[in-house]
């Protein structure tokens, strides 16, 4: 289901006071980067994706077969994963009140084993979503499955072996049903990460590994992240996996989390849980 943007604004304000309300009604979890992250996910779930639907609600299987897939790599921003799923129907919003609580479905990295609709794979431990979306996409191309695996990782990630070992697999092997996201925030949890370890230019590493990049230097810009998902989609299928470089803000939308790595992992308190939440409309209910 295509959405104009200004509907999509107002999902995204109605996951940004999601994530800092879950965060603070379990004093735990990581508001930073999910924040930071609101726009791709609002965009790829309700503009550009293809799912399963039956009666305007998400159907579920973990195989995926005939619809678009989504991988989460950096499980650690599930807030923002979760109020988005929930938005879309795959689990009722009223659930987000168990984030991170005792036998939730809603932990605060994905889990599998709490079959929670719209999650294929557990994902925290850094470094292995893309081996797992090349998987999927190498799969859909043995069955003449024409849809799109997406995944999305972190700046800071890009520090694990893995994943060079994945970015090197993928053109070797033409997988170019795959369009990777990488969140530069430029914020890692001890740190900025120029400092913790300098990443440099992630453009033409990817490049030089044999990728087709493309840059999004507006992340939290609605119109901005839906264009350059669909340039992504136009490169697809000659024969490289395509990264797109998304210049996003640690925090976006809470004036005193942005930019800063000390709300990587920081719960908000009710002072500024209030403060947060004057900042952001309320457009479609709180949960």
């Amino acid at each position: 289901m295509e959405m104009e943007i200004e509907q999509l604004e107002k999902v995204a304000s109605q996951v940004r006071r999601d994530i800092v309300r879950m965060v603070h009604g379990c004093q735990s979890g990581h508001p930073g980067g999910s924040l930071g992250c609101t726009e791709i996910l609002v965009a790829l779930y309700f503009e550009q994706m293809k799912i399963k639907e039956e009666n305007g609600k998400p159907v579920f299987d973990m195989n995926g077969e005939g619809e678009d897939l989504f991988f989460l790599s950096n499980g650690h921003i599930s807030p923002v994963w979760y109020s988005v799923l929930a938005h879309k129907g795959y689990f009722p919003k009223e659930e987000m009140a168990t984030f991170r609580k005792l036998n939730s479905r809603l932990q605060g990295h994905p889990t599998t084993h709490e079959h929670l609709e719209g999650i294929r794979i557990a994902s925290g431990s850094l470094g292995q979503g893309m081996s797992a979306a090349i998987g999927a996409a190498l799969a859909k191309k043995l069955n003449k499955d024409t849809r799109t695996v997406f995944v999305l990782m972190g700046d800071g990630e890009q520090q694990e072996g893995q994943v060079w070992e994945a970015a090197s697999f993928a053109p070797h092997h033409e997988v170019d049903n795959l369009i990777a996201m990488i969140d530069l925030n430029g914020q890692q949890i001890d740190g900025p990460t120029l400092k913790v370890m300098n990443n440099r230019d992630l453009g033409k590493k990817y490049e030089a590994f044999g990728w087709e990049v493309i840059t999004i230097e507006e992340g939290n810009d609605m119109a901005a992240v839906v264009k350059g998902l669909y340039e992504a989609k136009s490169r697809l299928g000659h024969g490289r996996p395509i990264m797109i470089l998304v210049h996003t803000g640690m925090g976006f939308g809470v004036d005193f989390m942005m930019g800063s790595h000390k709300w990587h992992g920081v719960a908000p308190n009710d002072e500024q849980l209030a403060a947060a939440l004057g900042q952001l409309e309320e457009t479609l209910g709180d949960y």
